[in-house]
């Protein structure tokens, strides 16, 4: 009886959201010496028996507390292991494995970092069209399974450098929503004290946010070479978009990487439109892990969290087995126009972006195989919506009434530790000196 009560609970509380729980009458808990104890009682004796006139004749002893036994949530299932989309691979055995397991606290972490960034990415929008962001600015909402997976898999220690399409990267790597909206916005308080803006964000290990399609994918082999040459076990991860794929200079990263067998994973954020042109349209071959030829690929379901998590690890232990590089292709979607002067539905029609939406978001995604596995509960889930929405309105908060870096501040920090130098040209009456605060 009460097995089947218990999964009638746990199947009203996903499906309504409330905390519900289902009990036997017959059984109370007595509480004492901090313990639960259940015990069952006999029925009620039908009224006028003998036994019921002794009943109302007994005194009630009063001495330890007696409770109806009671949960705020269902009795959740602390680990699942999950079936995923076995990854396309190139010049390799095997693959990485097709399932994963996850367990509660993982679940509840990636669906909140996922959310975070969704959330602030709105924001960002928000603020853009009320013209308080201004400049360049590519959102990142709908690619949030690629920066939350390979976060999971790789250590803090590692690195990590990507396009301009980097405001999702840069929490994952640890900035606070606070900094990066500030940063957006051009204030003292963002992470690069307002001089950085949408594409130029940094913190430790993250190298940015670069504004030079292609650029950063030998910056990311440089990297690499640095880790090789330290001998410290680490990798770098080297990220660009399918628009950046043809670029001269991935293929001569690609070359050098392979021939020193150095520790990179070069990542392609395939989310099918290079600016507003697709990838059929834009390549002869749209299979990006099979491009660096000599190194061995891998294409990866990029809306799921965990094969995103599941073939980076992979990627991960075949770089630093000494193997040297591989290529992670990740099929994604972005929901916003390649920036924000671009509307994103004169090249695809808006239909496409809400049929990916409804059949292959990410969170929701997440979000589903836990609640179906009784991992989590709605309610739970929509606590952390209103923890994320409060953080992300008072970081927009403090965004909008910052003070903007002094004139003064504008030459600083050129340099790493240099004296204070004149730069030329920079005001016509005025002369500014650059000081490093580093």
């Amino acid at each position: 009886m009460r097995n089947m009560l218990s999964l009638i609970s746990n199947a009203l509380c996903r499906i309504t959201g409330r905390n519900v729980l289902l009990i036997d009458l017959s059984e109370l808990a007595s509480v004492s010496s901090g313990e639960a104890q259940i015990q069952r009682l006999p029925p009620e004796p039908p009224p006028g028996s003998d036994r019921a006139a002794e009943l109302d004749s007994e005194p009630v002893e009063n001495t330890t507390a007696q409770v109806v036994v009671s949960r705020s949530f269902a009795n959740f299932t602390p680990e699942v292991t999950f079936s995923i989309k076995k990854c396309d691979v190139h010049g390799l055995e095997a693959g990485p494995p097709d399932s994963a397991v996850l367990t509660r606290d993982q679940g509840l972490g990636f669906y909140r970092s996922m959310q975070t960034i969704r959330r602030m990415e709105l924001k960002a929008d928000q603020l853009y069209k009320q013209k308080i962001i201004r400049g360049f600015c590519h959102l990142y909402d709908g690619q949030e399974a690629c920066a939350t997976g390979i976060e999971a898999a790789i250590e803090r220690t590692d690195h990590l450098i990507t396009a301009y399409r980097a405001h999702g990267f840069t929490y994952t790597r640890g900035v606070s929503p606070r900094a990066i909206l500030a940063e957006l916005t051009g204030r003292k308080g963002g992470v690069a004290r307002g001089k950085g803006g949408s594409m130029h964000m940094y913190a430790p290990h993250f190298y940015g946010g670069n504004g030079i399609v292609g650029a950063q994918v030998p910056l990311g082999a440089g990297v690499a070479l640095a880790c090789q040459y330290q001998g410290n076990n680490q990798i770098c991860v080297s990220l660009y978009g399918d628009g950046a794929a043809n670029q001269g200079q991935l293929f001569e990263a690609f070359n050098m990487a392979a021939l020193w067998k150095l520790p990179c994973i070069f990542v392609c954020e395939n989310n099918r439109y290079g600016m507003g042109t697709s990838v059929e349209r834009a390549a002869a071959s749209a299979e990006y892990y099979k491009r660096g030829d000599y190194i061995p690929g891998l294409r990866v379901d990029g809306m799921d969290v965990l094969c995103v998590r599941e073939a980076t690890k992979f990627a991960a232990d075949h770089c630093r087995s000494g193997k040297g590089p591989i290529l992670m292709e990740l099929q994604t979607y972005r929901y916003h126009g390649h920036s924000m002067s671009d509307p994103g539905v004169s090249y695809r029609t808006r239909e496409e972006i809400q049929e990916v939406r409804a059949k292959n978001d990410p969170i929701s995604m997440l979000k589903e195989r836990m609640l179906h596995n009784n991992m989590a509960s709605a309610e739970e889930f929509k606590n952390i919506d209103l923890e994320i929405r409060k953080e992300v309105d008072e970081a927009a908060h403090f965004a909008t009434s910052d003070p903007e870096p002094p004139l003064d501040d504008l030459c600083n920090c050129i340099y790493h530790n240099s004296p204070p130098l004149q730069v030329r040209g920079t005001h016509p009456w005025a002369k500014l000196v650059s000081v490093s605060n580093s």
